[in-house]
């Protein structure tokens, strides 16, 4: 029989009003608790839902499908829901583009007229020529979730690659098109995966894995990354295996070529193996031989990455012996370490990018997580800062060696992306194309930052966003988000849809906790295997702040994350179930004693350690949302939202967390999972991130107590 849970649900009689006014009972799905025990280095560990990870099995799908009938019968009851789609809808339905890029005399650019479920490849013959569909991708599959995955044009514009994931996944069929005629021809590549299209003369590099067994995609682990040559008009079958290493099967192979096509530049990885860094091979296109030659041969904790051929060598971003980053030219008649040139020292900020147009270096750097950006000679002389608008995130800046300008897009929280085209002659920037949202008035938020004192003494940047003149009496309802893992940055940015939180009073707070990027390497490393404690300290020192500092209580907190954000409010949620009233955990890794057996998912072992290392066990098994749901405590409000074509963190994480939290709720607020179907572990389609969103806010709005004004 399923088992009955009592849930007090909170319905507003006006906007910022919490009144309990009535109940609803959820009749969870029986989920059967099975009796795998495992051991790990002499403890012995329960794993009751081990079924759930076959997600092929139709006690699986069953259940899939009784919990949707309870997640979405408990949404169906929320009176505002439908007016919260059609606010973000209205909200979303704006021109947005991407810098245009050139190759030869034309420009390539994309653009998403408004609620377009994928946005459309526009080419044009210069800056003033008329805009042409190329490929648009709404045509890709009748409910728009098939997306565009890559798109590289050749040197001449005559051909592009582009690449086509079902569901917005991880895998890829690769497409060749002639661009003069905009005809796809007849090739079609498969099983791509972790990989990008690099053009040389007639073809272009591209990695892959060998195809799974048919219907394993979510189960089998991947293993024996190759790299291929495909020359355009030949099938798949006729594809050069231009590099393997199955000695080491988890490894990661990746090519670029350099812009004049002279060098494929070979990337290699490690990370299955607990490793930070890469190695890099050349391959000198325009002589005989197919062999990559080592650059940096071996792979440790160091990373880099090749940003153009200089004459007799390369310029190269390295994270070696400079935590902050830094670029090197490495000679190779004299590739000795020794021999390196530093081009652009290590800062006290962290080097976020670098690129090279017009014979310039274009460098940004992070300065308590906003972008500043410079501008240096090939040989790393100082030229010029680049103003940016303000307090944000700025990202482009590439080109090509004959570019007299570059294009860079800033975005903040409450700035709406914007182009900007930066002459390199005169070293000025202005406006190329400017977002403009109906109805949306900047001037009426405001965006600040602070510092929070962690449970060590260390210091935490948090930004807050809320609308000026917010009065701090500890009732605003607030959202704090976070991140913080693989070195990932989470900068400012702007979101249309958090418009829609922000303008019903929302305080909208974004932590930059340890193990991301922020402040280089050792901020990273700081967050990572035995230190991954840190990160959860880190984002409940944020949460107290705001309660502290009388932004926010207990009562009005919502806390949310994705991916390894997931993991870290799901974490945070057993560590603290008295933090906050919501809980959102999107697409999260919820098992960490078997994250390595899925997929990719052995790719994640230098953050998170392993199972298989008995103290990085000890570590993990402290933490992982799992083996940590306590029986008869009482949970916030609780959404889990996974999908059914997400082959990066695989659905089993999350339908196991759902059954433990479910099994351990000792109070009587709601635990769901949403499991959506053709999306992946981001929405496939902009009409699947405007239901997800809506539901996630209508859940937020409804157990909190509120009704939204608009």
């Amino acid at each position: 029989m399923p088992r009955r849970l009592a849930i007090a649900t909170a319905l507003a009689a006006c906007a910022l009003t919490f009144t309990a006014c009535g109940s609803t009972t959820l009749d969870y799905p029986e989920t059967p608790r099975g009796d795998q025990v495992d051991d790990y280095h002499g403890t012995q560990v329960a794993d009751p839902y081990r079924w759930l990870e076959d997600d092929n099995a139709p006690e699986t799908t069953a259940w899939v499908t009784a919990e949707n009938e309870v997640t979405f019968g408990y949404l169906d009851q929320i009176p505002f829901r439908a007016a919260m789609n059609a606010r973000l809808r209205e909200l979303n339905d704006y021109p947005k583009y991407s810098s245009p890029s050139r190759r030869g005399d034309y420009y390539f650019f994309t653009k998403n007229d408004g609620n377009q479920n994928q946005s459309v490849i526009y080419m044009q013959k210069g800056l003033d020529g008329t805009p042409e569909v190329l490929i648009d991708p709404n045509t890709f599959s009748a409910d728009g979730t098939t997306r565009l995955s890559m798109f590289a044009v050749s040197k001449d514009a005559h051909y592009a690659v582009y690449g086509k994931a079902v569901g917005g996944g991880d895998w890829s069929e690769y497409y060749v098109m002639d661009i003069t005629t905009k005809t796809t021809l007849p090739e079609v590549i498969k099983w791509v995966k972790v990989s990008d299209a690099a053009w040389a003369g007639d073809g272009f590099f591209y990695s892959r894995y060998p195809a799974p067994a048919p219907g394993m995609e979510l189960t089998t682990r991947n293993e024996n990354h190759q790299v291929y040559f495909h020359r355009v008009g030949t099938s798949q079958d006729a594809d050069e295996l231009a590099y393997e290493d199955p000695a080491h099967p988890q490894r990661f192979h990746t090519v670029g070529v350099t812009e004049n096509e002279r060098f494929a530049v070979l990337s290699i990885a490690d990370r299955g193996t607990g490793k930070n860094g890469n190695a890099v091979f050349v391959r000198d296109l325009s002589k005989p031989g197919k062999t990559f030659a080592p650059l940096i041969p071996d792979i440790g904790d160091d990373e880099f990455g090749v940003v153009e051929d200089v004459e007799n060598g390369f310029l190269v971003q390295t994270s070696h012996n400079a935590p902050n980053g830094r670029v090197v030219r490495i000679d190779t008649r004299r590739p000795d370490e020794a021999n390196w040139v530093d081009v652009l020292p290590e800062k006290p900020e962290p080097l976020a990018g670098v690129s090279m147009a017009g014979g310039k270096l274009f460098a940004t750097y992070l300065k308590d997580v906003a972008t500043r950006a410079y501008v240096y000679g090939p040989d790393g002389a100082d030229e010029h800062e680049i103003a940016l608008p303000g307090l944000g995130t700025a990202g482009g800046f590439g080109g090509l060696r004959d570019s007299t300008s570059v294009f860079y897009t800033f975005t903040s929280f409450n700035y709406p992306p914007t182009i900007f085209q930066y002459d390199i002659a005169t070293q000025a920037s202005e406006v190329f194309r400017q977002a403009e949202l109906p109805g949306f008035d900047a001037t009426a938020y405001e965006v600040r930052q602070v510092f929070v004192t962690s449970k060590d003494g260390t210091k935490v940047p948090m930004f807050l966003t809320h609308k000026k003149g917010l009065t701090l009496d500890g009732s605003n309802p607030t959202l704090l988000y976070g991140y913080g893992g693989f070195n990932s940055v989470t900068a400012p940015s702007f979101s249309a849809f958090r418009v829609a939180l922000l303008e019903n009073g929302f305080v909208y707070a974004s932590a930059n906790m340890r193990g991301g990027g922020e402040y280089g390497e050792t901020w990273h490393q700081a967050g990572t295997k035995l230190k991954k404690q840190n990160v959860f300290d880190d984002f409940i020192a944020c949460a107290e702040w705001l309660k502290a500092e009388k932004y926010t209580s207990s009562e009005r907190l919502v806390l949310q994350g994705g991916s390894n954000g997931g993991l870290l409010v799901a974490a945070v949620e057993n560590q603290r179930p008295d933090l906050a009233r919501v809980v959102v955990a999107q697409a999260g890794v919820m098992d960490m004693l078997r994250f390595q057996v899925f997929t990719i998912g052995w790719n994640w072992i230098p953050d998170y350690g392993s199972s298989d290392n008995p103290d990085e066990f000890k570590a993990l098994y402290a933490y992982s949302p799992v083996h940590n749901a306590k029986e008869g405590t009482s949970y916030p409000a609780t959404m889990i939202t996974t999908a059914d074509h997400d082959d990066r963190v695989v659905p089993a994480h999350s339908f196991k967390y759902a059954a433990a939290l479910q099994h351990a709720q000792g109070g009587p607020a709601p635990i769901l999972i949403r499991v959506e179907t053709n999306s992946a572990h981001g929405a496939s389609s902009t009409e699947k991130a405007i239901e997800i969103t809506a539901d996630i806010y209508a859940f937020i709005f409804h157990n909190l107590g509120l009704t939204p004004a608009r």
